[in-house]
Protein backbone atom coordinates (compact mmCIF):
# COMPACT_ATOMS: atom_id res chain seq x y z
CA UNK A 1 0.00 0.00 0.00
CA UNK A 2 1.39 3.39 -0.93
CA UNK A 3 1.10 5.99 1.78
CA UNK A 4 2.36 9.56 2.08
CA UNK A 5 5.76 9.77 3.79
CA UNK A 6 4.43 11.82 6.66
CA UNK A 7 2.19 8.99 7.85
CA UNK A 8 4.10 6.77 10.27
CA UNK A 9 2.44 3.42 10.87
CA UNK A 10 3.51 1.09 13.61
CA UNK A 11 2.63 -2.53 12.98
CA UNK A 12 1.62 -4.80 15.83
CA UNK A 13 3.94 -7.67 16.75
CA UNK A 14 1.28 -10.13 15.55
CA UNK A 15 1.99 -9.12 11.94
CA UNK A 16 4.75 -11.75 11.95
CA UNK A 17 2.13 -14.48 12.26
CA UNK A 18 0.72 -13.76 8.77
CA UNK A 19 1.71 -16.46 6.31
CA UNK A 20 0.55 -18.39 3.28
CA UNK A 21 -1.58 -21.31 4.50
CA UNK A 22 -0.14 -23.57 1.80
CA UNK A 23 3.49 -23.20 2.96
CA UNK A 24 3.27 -25.65 5.84
CA UNK A 25 1.13 -28.08 3.88
CA UNK A 26 3.52 -28.12 0.91
CA UNK A 27 6.55 -28.61 3.17
CA UNK A 28 4.80 -31.39 5.09
CA UNK A 29 3.97 -33.10 1.78
CA UNK A 30 7.59 -32.84 0.64
CA UNK A 31 8.86 -34.32 3.90
CA UNK A 32 6.47 -37.26 3.65
CA UNK A 33 7.28 -37.86 -0.03
CA UNK A 34 11.01 -37.58 0.46
CA UNK A 35 11.45 -40.20 3.17
CA UNK A 36 13.14 -42.38 0.54
CA UNK A 37 15.49 -39.53 -0.40
CA UNK A 38 14.38 -39.28 -4.04
CA UNK A 39 14.62 -35.49 -4.03
CA UNK A 40 18.11 -34.04 -3.76
CA UNK A 41 18.56 -31.98 -0.59
CA UNK A 42 19.46 -28.90 -2.65
CA UNK A 43 16.31 -29.26 -4.76
CA UNK A 44 13.75 -29.36 -1.94
CA UNK A 45 13.55 -25.57 -1.63
CA UNK A 46 13.23 -25.23 -5.41
CA UNK A 47 10.42 -27.79 -5.48
CA UNK A 48 8.64 -25.99 -2.64
CA UNK A 49 8.93 -22.63 -4.45
CA UNK A 50 7.67 -24.02 -7.76
CA UNK A 51 4.76 -25.77 -6.04
CA UNK A 52 3.81 -22.69 -3.99
CA UNK A 53 3.96 -20.44 -7.04
CA UNK A 54 1.44 -22.67 -8.79
CA UNK A 55 -1.05 -22.51 -5.92
CA UNK A 56 -3.29 -19.55 -5.12
CA UNK A 57 -2.12 -17.55 -2.10
CA UNK A 58 -4.23 -18.06 1.04
CA UNK A 59 -2.91 -15.78 3.76
CA UNK A 60 -3.89 -16.44 7.36
CA UNK A 61 -2.69 -15.56 10.82
CA UNK A 62 -3.21 -19.02 12.25
CA UNK A 63 -3.60 -22.31 10.39
CA UNK A 64 -6.33 -23.36 12.80
CA UNK A 65 -8.47 -20.44 11.56
CA UNK A 66 -8.39 -21.82 8.03
CA UNK A 67 -8.95 -25.41 9.08
CA UNK A 68 -11.91 -24.41 11.26
CA UNK A 69 -13.78 -22.75 8.39
CA UNK A 70 -13.13 -25.40 5.71
CA UNK A 71 -15.67 -28.07 4.92
CA UNK A 72 -14.35 -31.61 4.49
CA UNK A 73 -14.86 -31.19 0.72
CA UNK A 74 -12.83 -27.95 0.65
CA UNK A 75 -10.04 -29.50 2.71
CA UNK A 76 -9.89 -32.48 0.33
CA UNK A 77 -9.81 -30.08 -2.61
CA UNK A 78 -6.83 -28.27 -1.06
CA UNK A 79 -5.07 -31.61 -0.48
CA UNK A 80 -5.63 -32.54 -4.13
CA UNK A 81 -4.26 -29.18 -5.30
CA UNK A 82 -1.17 -29.64 -3.13
CA UNK A 83 -0.61 -33.20 -4.37
CA UNK A 84 -0.81 -32.03 -7.98
CA UNK A 85 1.35 -28.95 -7.46
CA UNK A 86 4.08 -30.87 -5.62
CA UNK A 87 4.09 -33.69 -8.16
CA UNK A 88 4.42 -31.24 -11.08
CA UNK A 89 7.08 -29.25 -9.22
CA UNK A 90 9.19 -32.35 -8.58
CA UNK A 91 9.07 -33.26 -12.28
CA UNK A 92 9.85 -29.68 -13.30
CA UNK A 93 12.86 -29.34 -10.99
CA UNK A 94 14.24 -32.79 -11.86
CA UNK A 95 13.88 -32.05 -15.58
CA UNK A 96 15.67 -28.72 -15.29
CA UNK A 97 18.37 -30.10 -12.98
CA UNK A 98 19.08 -32.91 -15.48
CA UNK A 99 19.25 -30.39 -18.33
CA UNK A 100 21.62 -28.16 -16.36
CA UNK A 101 23.84 -31.15 -15.56
CA UNK A 102 24.00 -32.10 -19.25
CA UNK A 103 24.90 -28.53 -20.20
CA UNK A 104 27.63 -28.39 -17.54
CA UNK A 105 29.08 -31.72 -18.71
CA UNK A 106 29.16 -30.52 -22.33
CA UNK A 107 31.24 -27.54 -21.26
CA UNK A 108 34.00 -29.78 -19.86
Amino acid sequence: MLLPKEINLEFPETIDSIHNYYEHLVLDKLVSLNKSGDIEAGDISDVACVALNSLPPRYVRYDVDMAFYLSPYEYQEIENKIDGAVSKAIKFVKKHAARNNRMENQGD
